[in-house]
């Protein structure tokens, strides 16, 4: 996914930048970087994250930087901030998203003999996209007003200028941003999580599309929000951080309703609740209290050494590393009937091994609450599980397996309510060896997270969506 964050103050801005976006290190896992305007003028260091952290690679570095308006960016995609000199000035630019049309708009560039610098993977750089836009038109504002137009898929960015910082969220407000102030300046931040230990107090979310300009003295809208809204709903089950808000609706919260929701419609007997660390923890919490049976950890989460088990490249790894970040405590697992709460089933193959533990381990029964439903379409905005194979995906695997043909009666089988539903999560428990399985219900999903359906994006379980 990726997370961005901005800051301008009267004085150094340096730390709060730092910190702010070592704040949303759980949001991407291949690049990191800042870029200040100081005394020497625009400064920008990015470095790659896939064997270490942001604070780890950043830090030595920041003895070179100093200025009052920085940005900063944890990315999936691409080296960000990137700095670029154009008839608007120089400017910095960090991204969010993912452009579905970026050949089309590549294209489109080249007729008009625009030139583009390819990345290492052979690929143009969304961010260089967004910079291609923003410098065809007069002003910034009219070049926002572009992007928002032109591009398809989903985009939230910054821009840094010497005069300010233009944010702006995604046109249908996909991704969050969310306007901070403190004292002697502002901040604008993929989360609310980034403001409270540097000091600055959430002011409000910008609605989708909307664009604003921060300056030392204070913020102004450049581009009103739109009527239309379809914020991602995986932010609540999986991707924010617990003490995030987005549209005033606590991540945490939001998970403990999302178990209680399982927990509402299940009466298998067992001893224990538990989770997969760490996005799990919240929903088994709220499955726990609902059922009114002890919350325990058979599972812990070594933190000091392994790092994410996102982030090899290899597969090979990942695997290793999953499976060396989660030490079993036997103690708690021998003779055993567990619930165990996960956030979602993307390829399944973590889960597996973690199932296949706690077998080794002694549990008497292994039941499984997801906490949304079945994954079956890719996402197309916010680059989740955008390296796999939408075969990969286990509730597609399982529909070919039993349809035996792409595609056929799809929308059968994500309906909760029909038949067909049932056979998918079967065959996948079966898969897994589970005593039981159960996936959330979208409605009961929606319920948790406290919007209507029609502002939510909920497409990689239903497939409706807009903007494509």
């Amino acid at each position: 996914m990726g997370g961005i964050f901005g800051v301008i103050r009267q004085n150094d801005c340096l730390n709060d930048l730092f910190y702010g976006t070592d704040y949303l290190s759980h949001l991407g896992t291949k690049r990191g970087g800042l870029a200040v305007i100081g005394k020497a003028g625009f400064t920008t260091r990015v470095h790659f994250l896939e064997s270490s952290y942001f604070r780890n690679k950043l830090e030595p570095n920041l003895k070179d930087l100093g200025g009052n308006i920085g940005l900063g960016a944890i990315s999936d995609t691409d080296s960000q901030p990137l700095t670029f000199s154009a008839h608007l000035g120089p400017f910095s630019l960090v991204t969010v998203g993912n452009i579905t049309n970026a050949d089309e708009l590549i294209a489109e560039a080249g007729r008009h003999r625009y030139t583009f610098n390819r990345s290492a993977s052979g690929k143009v750089r969304p961010t260089e996209i967004i910079a291609m836009l923003l410098s065809r038109e007069g002003s910034f504002a009219d070049g926002i007003r572009a992007v928002q137009a032109k591009v398809k898929g989903s985009c939230t960015f910054m821009i840094m200028t010497e005069k300010g910082i233009y944010g702006c969220r995604d046109f249908l407000g996909r991704t969050p941003l969310v306007l901070g102030r403190k004292d002697d300046g502002w901040a604008l931040s993929s989360e609310s999580s980034a403001f409270y230990n540097i000091g600055f107090e959430p002011v409000r979310d910008l609605g989708p599309g909307e664009a604003v300009f921060v300056s030392p003295e204070g913020w102004e809208s450049i581009v009103p929000p739109g009527g239309r809204m379809q914020i991602c709903s995986f932010l609540w089950v999986y991707y924010g951080y617990p003490s995030s808000s987005y549209e005033g609706i606590n991540v945490e919260a939001c998970r403990y309703r999302c178990g209680a929701a399982l927990g509402a419609e299940d009466d298998v007997e067992a001893d224990c609740v538990c989770d997969i660390p760490d996005s799990g923890i919240g929903h088994a919490v709220g499955y726990s209290n609902r059922r009114h049976l002890p919350y325990q950890r058979p599972l812990v989460k070594y933190t000091p050494t392994w790092p994410r088990s996102f982030m090899p490249q290899d597969q090979a790894q990942r695997e290793l590393v999953a499976r060396m970040k989660l030490i079993p405590n036997q103690a708690l697992i021998r003779g055993q009937r567990m619930i165990f709460l996960d956030d979602s089933i993307v390829r399944g193959t973590q889960l597996k091994d973690n199932i296949q533990v706690l077998y080794q381990h002694g549990a008497k029964e292994v039941h499984a609450r997801i906490a949304c439903p079945t994954l079956v379409y890719p996402c197309k905005f916010l680059n989740f599980s955008s390296s796999r194979s939408a075969l990969e995906l286990m509730g597609l695997k399982a529909i070919l397996a039993l349809e035996g043909e792409e595609g056929r009666n799809i929308e059968r089988y994500v309906n909760a309510a029909d038949p067909k539903n049932a056979e998918l999560t079967e065959w996948i428990r079966e898969r897994f060896h589970l005593s039981s399985l159960k996936f959330q219900k979208l409605d009961n999903l929606v319920k948790a997270i406290g919007l209507p359906k029609e502002k939510l994006c909920t497409h990689c379980w239903d497939g409706s969506s807009y903007g494509l």
